[in-house]
């Protein structure tokens, strides 16, 4: 048996909450891996919704899923809103955005040096790497 570290936990979330977001039709998702490239946190996972409601239910299904393993949500902000909903569970925030809110912010340009985390959905035969 082997011990999870924190590093891997994140990871682990991470990719579950990308994974949520997929299951919860939302498109485009990125896992930015930002160890190293900010003090900030971990990992970003950067969805967009097709609407608030959507992205309410999205966020609150993530939420749910870091509480199960251990990982409680610390911060929720723009929940109703509809255009942005972040959840930062402190090693890994996500952003789940409209379209024009996700093309206005860039996180993707802003942390470009930032690797991109190889996931699949839920259900897929390879697994994330």
């Amino acid at each position: 048996m082997t011990r999870r570290t924190k590093k891997d936990e994140a990871r682990t979330l991470a990719i579950g909450s990308a994974r949520i977001a997929g299951d919860g039709n939302c498109e485009d998702i990125v896992v930015l891996d930002l160890r190293g490239v900010s003090p900030v946190t971990d990992y970003f996972v950067i969805a967009t919704g097709t609407s608030g409601r959507q992205m309410r239910s999205v966020a609150e299904d993530i939420a749910l899923h870091g509480k199960s393993v251990g990982q409680p949500v610390w911060h929720v902000a723009g929940k109703d809103g509809g255009t942005w909903v972040l959840l930062d569970f402190v090693n890994v925030v996500v952003h789940l955005f409209d379209s024009e809110h996700r093309a206005y912010y860039d996180l993707e340009l802003i942390w470009g040096e930032a690797p991109r985390v190889k996931w699949q959905p839920a259900g897929s035969k390879k697994g994330a790497t």
